[in-house]
């Protein structure tokens, strides 16, 4: 059994780590809603499908820097793991950096950010904490 999510956090740290531009994962729904949580975040510039011969593709996220070459990205944590699943309802969403940061949820809607899903007034599993 293999964790798509850790190893799409993982792969982001190590190319942020390393000054990469771009860096690329294996396509699956989950990765596909966090790629877009984190382009309307403001974390990433872009992400793009990779057809890599085999039936599951990738996806290609394009890394955001400041003018300065400091990464947007400080640090990917995951929170639900297999072993161990994190639900939470939209009372109990953690504030990172004290709003300076962004929770990454699956919900019933798809993969919101915690900002969206107390917009719409709903919880689910609380699978990363970003910023």
């Amino acid at each position: 059994m293999s964790d798509t999510i850790a190893d799409m956090l993982t792969r982001i740290r190590n190319a942020t780590m390393a000054r990469h531009k771009t860096v690329d994962v294996k396509n699956s729904k989950i990765c596909e809603g966090i790629a877009r949580v984190l382009k309307e975040e403001g974390y990433i510039s872009e992400y793009t499908y990779l057809d890599d011969g085999t039936h599951q593709g990738l996806i290609r996220l394009a890394i955001k820097y400041s003018p300065t070459g400091d990464a947007i990205l400080h640090s990917l944590e995951r929170v639900s793991k297999p072993g161990c699943r994190v639900y939470r309802n939209v009372r109990e969403f953690p504030r990172v950096m004290n709003g300076m940061g962004i929770s990454v949820l699956s919900t019933s809607r798809g993969v919101l950010s915690d900002r969206q899903a107390r917009e719409q007034n709903i919880g689910g599993e609380l699978l990363a904490k970003v910023y």
